[in-house]
């Protein structure tokens, strides 16, 4: 089985990045759910099954790698008869990221080939930062509003929702590494992969985050 560097960017979570291409072949049961679809995205689909499973193979075992994947409502991944492990799984480009949370807290990825950003999209996006990304050069400027959206996407795709929650509406400072929302913790794996990827990440309910409480919560704040 090919083998893939695995990145643990967050306690209790595990992710991969990898080129769609040469993932090696699909199962009968992921090429069943592609019936239907066009090409494309039957290839990036797979390629993305692929991934996760060769991640779940290294992270927690053949048992797990060759569960059926199913969705919920906005499309979250699930692994059917694997309540205790939460998964997620992102495809730009030619690359796809896949992640899970080994204790089956919320977990979301997502990975972002750098492309064009207007003013439009960076306003959007980046909020009270915008002007700051404006000033940069078109290329850093794809590539930072990139890495910003990316970890807007994993958010939302933790807490279930993807588009239909809004990620342009999650705050993130420019350049950061590491945050909170909502409840979430998440980092963006700079200077580890060669293109934007981001985690966001939640103790299982009822756990407790061994980080402690963010200071919003100790002042009786929620956190936006």
């Amino acid at each position: 089985m090919t083998r893939v560097a695995l990145h643990a960017p967050l306690d209790d979570v595990v992710v991969a990045l990898a080129p769609a291409d040469g993932l090696g072949g699909a199962l009968p049961i992921d090429v069943a759910d592609t019936a239907g679809l066009p090409r494309w995205r039957a290839d990036e689909r797979l390629a993305a099954r692929a991934l996760l499973r060769l991640l779940l193979h290294e992270a927690v075992g053949p048992a797990a790698a060759s569960a059926r994947v199913c969705s919920r409502v906005h499309g979250q991944p699930y692994l059917d008869g694997w309540p205790d492990l939460a998964v997620s799984m992102s495809h730009s480009g030619g690359w796809v990221a896949a992640g899970v949370h080994v204790r089956g807290g919320p977990v979301g990825v997502d990975v972002q080939e750098p492309y064009a950003a207007g003013e439009r999209l960076v306003r959007r996006c980046c909020g009270p930062h915008a002007d700051r990304l404006l000033t940069l050069e078109e290329s850093a400027r794809a590539v930072e509003t990139s890495w910003v959206w990316s970890v807007q996407e994993a958010c939302v795709k933790a807490r279930g929702t993807g588009l239909a929650g809004r990620p342009w509406t999650v705050p993130v400072t420019p350049f950061a590494r590491h945050g909170r929302w909502a409840g979430l913790r998440w980092c963006a794996l700079r200077g580890r992969v060669p293109l934007p990827v981001s985690c966001a990440a939640a103790p299982p309910a009822g756990g407790a985050d061994p980080h402690g409480p963010t200071p919003e919560a100790r002042n009786g704040r929620r956190a936006s």
